[in-house]
C-alpha cells in the first residue's frame, strides 16, 4: 500500500508475524487485541495496546506516559493505552491530585465524529453539505442526525442511565492515578466538530488550589499546554488544536459554589480519522444505543 508517498508492505497476521518484533502496537480493535495480543508476546513483543481489550485487566498497565511511566514497570507483555476522553481528562488532573489530592470530579466530554471513525467523519460531512444545498439531511451512521446537533449518546447505555463511553472515563481515571474511590460524574456528548475532542472538567480538591497555583501546575506537565487568557479570545478551541500532539488547557477559574477546587476546560488532539479501537466500537454503538437524555 502506499501511504504519504511512502511504500509499505502489508501482511496477514500470524503467529509468525511477530517473529524479530521487539514493540507491537495494536490498533485494530478488541477482538483482534484479545486473539493476536497473546501470540505476540509468546514471541517475545512487547505490546501496545490502543483496544478497551485489557484496560481494565489487574495485571495490564494503563498508561499515560506523561502521567503514570512508572505503571510500565509491572508489564506482562501487554501495555494498555486508554480511551481518548481519558488521556485528555487525566493530563490535567493528574497535577492537581497529587498537589491537592482530587476528591470529586464533574466531567462532561464533546466527543469529535472522528472518534466515530472514518464513517462519522464522512456522515458529518455530507450531512452539512445536504443542508448547505436545502436538500433533507438524514442520518445512515450516527442514530440521529450529527450535522448541527449535539447527540448526548456515546457506546450503549447501561447501569444508572450512563453509557459505556461514561463508565470508561471513571473505571480508567480510577486506575491510572490509582484511586479507586475517586468520585467522579461523567457525560459524553457527541459533537458536530470533526477532529479533537474536548472535556469540561470540574474538579474538588482537599485543599484549595488557586487559579495561578493550578497554571504553574498544568505548565510543568510535559504535553499539557496553558492556553488561558479569555481577555484576549485565546482558550482552547478544537480548530486550533487539531493536528498537534499536545493536551491543551484553558477556562481555568474557581468554582463559585465550592471554597476549593478550580474548574478547567481541557482540549485534546484526537487520532487520526478512521484508526483505533474506540473509534471502530463507536460505529456500532452510536447506531445501536437507546436514546440519550
Amino acid at each position: 500500500m502506499t501511504f504519504a508517498g511512502e511504500s509499505i508492505r502489508v501482511e496477514k497476521v500470524t503467529p509468525e508475524a511477530f517473529r524479530g518484533v521487539e514493540i507491537a502496537f495494536f490498533s485494530a480493535g478488541t477482538a483482534q487485541s484479545k486473539e493476536h495480543a497473546p501470540l505476540a508476546v509468546r514471541a517475545g513483543a512487547v505490546v501496545v495496546d490502543k483496544s478497551n481489550a485489557f484496560r481494565m485487566d489487574p495485571a495490564v498497565p494503563l498508561v499515560v506516559p506523561e502521567i503514570n511511566a512508572h505503571a510500565i514497570k509491572g508489564h506482562q507483555g501487554i501495555v494498555a493505552s486508554p480511551n481518548c476522553t481519558t488521556v485528555v481528562t487525566v493530563m490535567a488532573l493528574a497535577p492537581l491530585h497529587r498537589a491537592a489530592r482530587v476528591t470529586r470530579v464533574v466531567a462532561t466530554s464533546y466527543q469529535a465524529v472522528s472518534g466515530a471513525g472514518v464513517r462519522g467523519v464522512e456522515e458529518l460531512r455530507q450531512q452539512t453539505l445536504a443542508w448547505a444545498r436545502g436538500e433533507a439531511v438524514t442520518p445512515s451512521f450516527f442514530q440521529h442526525q450529527i450535522a448541527f446537533n449535539l447527540i448526548p449518546h456515546i457506546d450503549k447505555f447501561g447501569a444508572g442511565g450512563y453509557t459505556g463511553e461514561e463508565w470508561k472515563l471513571v473505571q480508567e481515571v480510577r486506575k491510572i492515578l490509582e484511586t479507586p474511590d475517586m468520585a467522579i460524574s461523567p457525560t459524553t456528548v457527541r459533537v458536530p466538530v470533526f477532529t479533537a475532542h474536548s472535556v469540561a472538567v470540574n474538579a474538588e480538591t482537599e485543599e484549595k488550589v488557586t487559579v495561578e497555583r493550578a497554571r504553574e501546575l498544568f505548565g510543568a506537565v510535559p504535553g499539557l499546554r496553558v492556553v488561558d487568557d479569555p481577555d484576549q479570545g485565546r482558550y482552547p478551541m478544537p480548530i486550533t488544536v487539531e493536528g498537534q500532539d499536545d493536551c491543551v488547557v484553558g477556562r481555568i477559574r474557581e468554582d463559585l459554589s465550592l471554597e476549593r477546587g478550580p474548574q478547567l476546560l481541557g482540549r485534546g488532539r484526537s487520532a487520526p480519522q478512521g484508526r483505533g479501537d474506540q473509534r471502530r466500537a463507536d460505529r456500532g454503538a452510536d447506531r445501536r444505543g437507546a436514546p440519550g437524555r
